[in-house]
């Protein structure tokens, strides 16, 4: 079966809201909303607009949790805790729209490459606060594999999966646009099985250029026919506007059959 696709656009964030009728229109199933910039959930005047354009549409909804200046693995204590408390908040206010948020992990700082497993016992335990308030809201907060930047944590489906398990409220989302920047499609492929969200788009190999898909290197005929046959949940589809999603829903709608 075809999974439900979904569009999401980090480049829209600034933007006034009315852009949002664009997915409908270009024939997507939903939005992912990046809750930043004018998005920003905890904001009551905001969250209330969200809701008056969904629910002036059929369109479904999941949140990307913002990530800006956030370190879940820093060993700065006051900034390790905000960036948990910003990310609780988001969840708290996306729990009255969806249950699936994606979170972005921590990353090594010049003074956490000093101290690697401190690092990973931090971003540890900030999950399990965080899975903890999750599993309250009824959301699923799930982990993302990162870009080949070398300071980030769960560049590797390895990684990732060790970082999220055995934790309640923590699924995981693996991004194939972010795999492709270090050569690791096939192997996140081979577990998309254990994938409970997944975000796509393309690029060259080595930066996180979000093309439309079909504009990079990414064998999307094997990539879509792996993920229908083994995932049956939501592909969000990450772009830069309205008109590159149409152009990537249709290379979609040819290879995830």
């Amino acid at each position: 079966m075809i999974p439900r696709l979904y569009f999401s656009s980090s480049a829209k964030v600034w933007d006034d809201i009315q852009w949002v009728y664009g997915i409908e229109e270009a024939g997507y199933d939903g939005w992912e909303i990046v809750a930043d910039g004018n998005y920003r959930l905890e904001k009551p005047e905001v969250l209330e607009k969200i809701k008056e354009i969904i629910a002036s549409t059929r369109l479904g909804v999941t949140v990307h949790a913002p990530y800006g200046d956030l370190n879940l693995a820093t060993l700065n204590d006051p900034i390790w805790r905000e960036s948990i408390r910003q990310i609780e908040i988001c969840i708290a206010c996306a729990s009255e729209l969806t249950d699936r948020v994606t979170i972005h992990p921590g990353y090594l700082s010049p003074a956490g490459k000093l101290l690697p497993q401190k690092v990973w016992e931090l971003q540890k335990e900030a999950l399990r606060q965080i899975g903890r308030y999750a599993t309250e809201h009824s959301v699923l907060a799930c982990l993302e594999n990162m870009i080949s930047q070398k300071e980030f944590l769960c560049r590797d489906c390895g990684e990732l999966m060790g970082m999220a398990e055995g934790i309640e409220g923590i699924g995981l989302t693996f991004d194939f646009g972010h795999a492709n920047t270090v050569g690791k499609v096939p192997e996140f492929l081979d577990k998309v099985g254990y994938a409970d969200h997944i975000h796509i788009h393309d690029n060259h190999g080595v930066l996180d250029e979000h093309l439309p898909l079909g504009a990079g290197t990414i064998d999307w005929k094997t990539v879509g026919k792996t993920i229908a046959a083994r995932y049956s949940g939501v592909v969000v589809i990450e772009g830069r506007s309205v008109e590159e999603a149409k152009k990537s829903r249709a290379v979609f709608l040819e290879c995830f059959l």
